[in-house]
């Protein structure tokens, strides 16, 4: 079934690249876009973040959820909140992920 108001906001939607995904020293992680600043995303009360020093979005350090939940959290509110869809490409950097968290994000974008 195809939803012809739904296909219209995607194609009206920003995208960005994700340059970098990392987990910093306090164990958070973070999402670095190509371009984007996301600087009023604390007003979604999602406990999403954005470091303006680093230009990146970061989650708290994880209790219940998985870094894999927060990945998927984090693009979720940017898209919603702002109207931004954030890609994975082939040059995006990957830091501190674990191996098995890595993959299970980049298979789904496939």
């Amino acid at each position: 079934m195809s939803y012809p108001l739904i296909q219209s906001l995607e194609i009206l939607m920003k995208t960005d690249k994700i340059t970098e995904i990392g987990i910093d020293g306090d164990e958070r992680l973070y999402v670095v876009p190509e371009k984007e600043q996301f600087s009023m995303i604390w007003r979604s009360a999602s406990e999403v973040h954005w470091n303006a020093d680093l230009k990146c979005l970061y989650s708290p350090k994880p209790r219940e959820w998985s870094y894999y939940q927060w990945y998927y959290h984090i693009i979720d509110v940017v898209r919603d909140e702002y109207g931004c869809k954030l890609s994975l490409d082939g040059d995006t950097k990957w830091i501190n992920v674990p191996d098995q968290v890595r993959s299970q994000i980049y298979n789904d974008h496939l």
